[in-house]
Order: C-alpha cells, then structure tokens, then sequence
C-alpha cells in the first residue's frame, strides 16, 4: 500500500511502499505532490537509468542535452566533465533562468553519496511569496531583473580570467519579472543566484534588496533539507522550488543522476 506524509510543513511529501514509479495510482498522486507540494521523495527505490527515464516521461519530454538525457552531477573531474561549473549548484538557485521557457522538473537518484555533506536543499517560493506583505508583493510585482549564468559563477570564481568570462558570457542573459505570474493564479518568486540585477535600480541597491529577498525566500520555515540515501529518488518542481548542494568534498565519489523535464510555461 502507497503512503504519503509531509517533508515539512511548507513543502515536499515523501512516498512509501512505492514498488513500481509506473503504476498509473502513483504516477497520479507523484504529479499532484509535484504540483502542490514542489517535492517529492521515495527512499531506496534503486531505479537504474532505463526506469528513472520511464518515470521521468510520465512528466513530459526528458531533455536531451547533446544527445544525452540521463546527466551526472558530480563536482569531482574524474567523474563529470562539468564538475567545475557544478559548483555554481552550491548556491541557491532555479535552473532555466536563461531561458523564456524553464524546465518544468527535474529528477535525481542518488548512486554513491558524500561521507560528509552533500546534502540538497530546497525551498518553496510560492510560500515565500504568499507570506510576503501587502506592501512588498506590491513592491516587487512591479520589478524586473536580468538573470545570468556569469552571476551565479562569479559566486564560485569571484576573480575570473578572461577566459573564464568568454565562456560565462556565452550564455545570454535573461529579463523577467521578479513575481511570476502563473496561468493558474498563483505566483511564486523568481531569484535564486543567477540574479544579477534589478532593471533601472541603482547597482548596489538593486545587490542589496535581491540579497534581502533571497536571505526571505529561503528561510527555515520554507525549507527542506534532503540528507541522501543510495538508492533514493527525488523530484521537484524547477519552476518554484529553489534548490542548492550542501557542500561536499571535490574528491568525493558522491554521484547523482539526474533527468530534466521539458517546461511547458514560459517566464511572465
């Protein structure tokens, strides 16, 4: 029998006695979690690559990145050629800002995990949104901000070399609006590390408030902290749910697969 309970009390819920992701009752209430609560969690459900893609699909469309849909996330080089940029995923973030439509979920299982740290956090931001003032969701829904892959690794390399800024800035930024306004009604907040600046604001007061905001949206009570297990699949909604990597060693076998859903709802 499928059971359900809270990961806390402003997101997440993880299922038990899931032995097979397909069958169509848990593949129901897996969506209606992932919608509604933003996280969803099975414990030592061991899926290979071939069962994680399956599952993946009854989302939507698996991502393939130059041909490759299933997607190592290690910051150790022996293990993934974009350790070095995995680190950026040390800070919290969305993933997608750089583009007009974000990926709507993504999908990790846990294969080997770190002796220490490494674990993943994630943070709710339609719950950050709603707890806001009257005045500062009044505030904010008028603001704008441009998103960048250069900001969010300026946070891991704080002195670039030239080279490194060539190849941040092969990736176009991105402007949107800070609250995003969903086609269902409700709105969640779009920042996270790839924030770099709010549009017609003063640099350092823009660094200021997008700080402010971010140290708001990721408080304790709108969070979860995933403490992995081998074997443990894990999914969340990349479009309002904040995510980052507990710090781990560089050398560590720590190593998770991951899968991205297409989204299906662009930035507004």
């Amino acid at each position: 029998m499928i059971d359900s309970k809270a990961l806390s009390p402003s997101l997440g819920v993880e299922f038990t006695g899931v032995t097979d992701p397909l069958d169509s009752a848990f593949v129901h209430r897996a969506a209606e979690a992932l919608k509604w609560r933003g996280v969803l969690l099975v414990r030592g459900l061991h899926l290979d690559d071939e069962q994680q893609l399956a599952f993946s699909r009854t989302l939507g469309q698996v991502v393939a990145l130059r041909g490759q849909e299933i997607f190592p996330i290690s910051i150790n080089p022996a293990i993934s050629s974009s350790a070095k940029y995995l680190k950026g995923a040390f800070y919290w973030h969305l993933d997608g800002t750089s583009d007009d439509v974000p990926v709507k979920a993504t999908t990790l299982t846990g294969r080997h995990i770190a002796t220490v740290g490494g674990g993943t956090e994630f943070s709710n931001t339609y719950a950050a949104y709603e707890n806001l003032s009257e005045k500062d969701r009044e505030r904010y829904d008028a603001l704008r901000v441009v998103h960048s892959f250069e900001a969010a690794q300026r946070l891991v390399t704080p002195q670039p070399t030239e080279q490194d800024l060539a190849v941040w800035r092969s990736q176009p930024s991105h402007e949107m609006s800070l609250v995003w306004r969903r086609r269902d009604g409700r709105r969640s907040l779009v920042t996270g590390a790839t924030a770099d600046h709010i549009v017609g604001m003063d640099r350092e007061d823009s660094r200021v408030l997008l700080d402010e905001l971010l140290e708001w949206a990721t408080q304790e009570r709108f969070r979860y902290a995933h403490d992995w297990e081998v074997g443990d699949l894990v999914v969340w909604d990349n479009t309002g749910i904040l995510h980052r990597a507990l710090p781990y060693e560089e050398s560590s076998s720590r190593l998770l697969h991951r899968t991205t859903v297409v989204g299906d709802e662009a930035f507004a």
